[in-house]
């Protein structure tokens, strides 16, 4: 009697070769989960500044291009001001690039900021009476 493969019972199977890993294939992350990424990382870096996102700000939008193992993110957010712009935009490029370093395992040589619009600071009552 022969089994339903075709062997027969008690016979040893045979194993497939030993495949080197690196001949297994490769994982290919979209770009597009790439700049799901960059964008969390980048409302992740402005809501630990001190003053946090502005409250009426559209949160952080990412572009990314991927050319094998390197990334390039361009992000786009508000701001609040007055405030330190270069140092909200180097806490953004520093969270991103290693998120998605260690996120995708890809290289982050750059990550472009635009700065769409800037949120003016909530303006209280001694300083509403100090702008009269």
């Amino acid at each position: 009697m022969t089994s339903p493969r075709g062997a027969r019972p008690g016979a040893p199977r045979s194993t497939p070769p030993k495949v080197h890993p690196a001949d297994r294939g490769a994982t290919r992350i979209a770009d597009r989960v790439v700049a799901k990424i960059a964008a969390q990382a980048a409302r992740e870096a402005l809501a630990a500044l001190p003053a946090g996102p502005p409250a009426d700000a559209a949160p952080p939008h990412a572009t990314v291009t991927v050319h094998h193992d390197i990334a390039r993110v361009r992000i786009s957010l508000e701001l609040g001001y007055p405030a330190d712009l270069a140092a909200q935009c180097a806490a953004v490029r520093s969270r991103v690039a290693l998120r998605v370093e260690d996120c995708a395992g890809m290289s982050v040589p750059e990550v472009d900021i635009d700065v769409e619009r800037l949120h003016p600071a909530q303006v209280g009552p001694a300083r509403r009476d100090r702008l009269r």
